[in-house]
């Protein structure tokens, strides 16, 4: 009864309101209802530093301002920071395209809050109208041509998968895995649209483009990102005719590829020694059976085969990672290549590696990290499981094994391998965008995975690996929503999209 009451009330306030709710608008109002339960009512629901937010925070004017805040490292939230009221004497200690919108985030906090202390709930609210944004486009690009009961299965599935908490958390704080999220979304979903042909090309392009941008220089590990949108987004130019679409989308691919070069070229020497210290002492020596052997096939002395399984961090290491002599005899003699180099070389190792990574890889938010302020009264490290059933799931049932990974990718590519032999056999190379996207989407998510391994090893590879797990998710999201749409006759009734018209179905059109 209360549910029917529930249900009628809702559907009249809707249709009081001039339209008919899309798919679309259920989902991303869904997704916005759940985000501000979690982050902006009490107890406040955030990600405790592991150490990494003062790369992003001093040189955009903020400062650690609670004294009492390295004991609360990994296992409290902290939502208050100081804003530097005179000269900033710190530099920037990696280039991020995050730095732009927490100084956008400062400049509003400002502006409605204080100019000495910097809420870091209003990063998460300006993250949150553009992630909401990101639901609805990605939504309506999936849906646009089911049925209305279609789609609001759909919708339902990605408030679900999306409206995790696991993924919002990151909101409330200065990890680089939000904007990740965010932009990883407008991209496929900017994609999808074009393969669809919904919305203006032209305005969808800029969208592709300047969420590639961002996120490719978002972080460092994300360089791949860039290269691969470029050599696999060249498909797009084909979508249109027009000379001018055409050479924005040449120039836009260029871009893609100068950010993906320029941010791996861009990486701070110190960056580069603690990965590489990682991807040494946590990745080829830490399964080798034989870790001095290992060792001299670099030209690296036996003896420091006693690092095996060692942390850059550790307070009281083995030797003192930034020593000169470590430099000449250790730092020089490998790097990205020759790792690779050696992995190829030994099979059975990769494997073990990759699957330690598969481990990791369908976890959402790292089980290291606290949500809760102190001031809520959890205990030290303690996790939220408000609105987290996906993300649970998913790190129980998906098995921990990288056989899987390729498994999933076979049959997510052979589910969709008809229609896209189909479109290129009738020379239609806008319905070729969807298998582009799909295998550019897979490319991503395993360019995580092995730039992890090849370049730090194990080390917090559950964050490193964070964007496989979430192109897991909307490639996954894009599959099951083909299989619940299969197949759409003209005599059923479409979703309706903004306006409440229904756009115009093709009978037996695969989606």
């Amino acid at each position: 009864m209360l549910y029917n009451t529930v249900k009628t009330t809702l559907r009249q306030g809707v249709m009081l309101a001039g339209f008919r709710a899309s798919p679309a608008f259920i989902a991303a109002f869904g997704v916005l209802l759940i985000t501000v339960a979690a982050l902006f009512t009490a107890p406040y629901i955030g990600m405790a530093d592991n150490g990494d937010f003062f790369r992003n925070i001093y040189s955009n004017g903020l400062y650690f301002s609670q004294p009492d805040y390295d004991s609360q490292y990994f296992g409290y939230f902290v939502k208050h920071f100081g804003i530097y009221q005179y000269y900033n004497e710190n530099g920037a200690t990696l280039d991020s395209s995050q730095s732009l919108f927490i100084k956008l985030a400062i400049a509003l906090n400002k502006l409605l809050f204080s100019s000495t202390v910097f809420d870091i709930r209003f990063q998460a609210a300006f993250y949150t109208i553009l992630y909401v944004a990101a639901i609805y486009l990605l939504v309506e690009a999936i849906t646009c041509r089911m049925t209305r009961k279609q789609g609001m299965i759909v919708a339902v599935l990605a408030v679900f998968i999306f409206g995790d908490t696991g993924y919002t958390a990151y909101f409330n704080s200065f990890y680089s895995e939000s904007l990740v999220l965010i932009m990883m979304l407008f991209i496929f979903a900017a994609w999808l649209l074009l393969y669809r042909k919904r919305y203006n090309d032209y305005f969808l392009l800029v969208l592709f483009v300047i969420s590639g941008l961002i996120l490719t220089t978002s972080k460092q590990q994300n360089a791949p990102v860039g290269i691969i949108l470029s050599v696999l987004g060249f498909s797009l130019l084909w979508v249109r005719r027009d000379r001018i679409f055409r050479s924005l989308t040449v120039v836009s691919l260029i871009l893609l590829l100068a950010a993906g070069i320029g941010t791996y070229l861009n990486i701070s020497k110190e960056f580069v020694n603690i990965n590489q210290y990682h991807a040494m002492t946590r990745g080829v020596l830490q399964d080798s059976a034989n870790p001095e052997t290992s060792l001299e096939s670099f030209g690296i002395n036996r003896q420091y085969a006693i690092l095996k399984s060692n942390i850059y961090y550790e307070q009281y290491g083995t030797v003192d990672v930034n020593s000169p002599l470590l430099e000449k005899d250790f730092y020089s003699k490998y790097g990205f290549v020759s790792i690779l180099k050696y992995y190829v070389k030994n099979p059975d190792q990769l494997s073990s590696m990759l699957n330690v990574a598969a481990q990791s890889a369908f976890s959402i938010k790292p089980a290291a990290m606290g949500n809760y302020e102190e001031a809520a009264g959890k205990e030290f490290r303690a996790q939220s499981h408000f609105f987290t059933l996906y993300s649970l799931l998913k790190g129980i049932l998906a098995p921990k094994t990288f056989g899987f990974i390729l498994l999933w990718m076979v049959l997510v590519i052979g589910l969709y391998m008809p229609s896209f032999v189909k479109a290129l056999k009738a020379r239609d190379l806008r319905g070729l965008q969807r298998m582009m996207l799909i295998v550019a989407s897979m490319a991503i998510g395993l360019s995580g995975i092995l730039v992890s391994i090849i370049g730090a090893g194990d080390a917090d590879i559950s964050k490193h690996e964070f964007l496989f797990t979430l192109a897991f998710d909307l490639v996954s999201l894009l599959a099951v929503s083909g299989v619940i749409g299969r197949r759409v006759s003209s005599s059923r009734e479409p979703a309706a999209d903004r306006a409440g018209k229904m756009p115009n179905v093709q009978e037996g059109v695969s989606v």
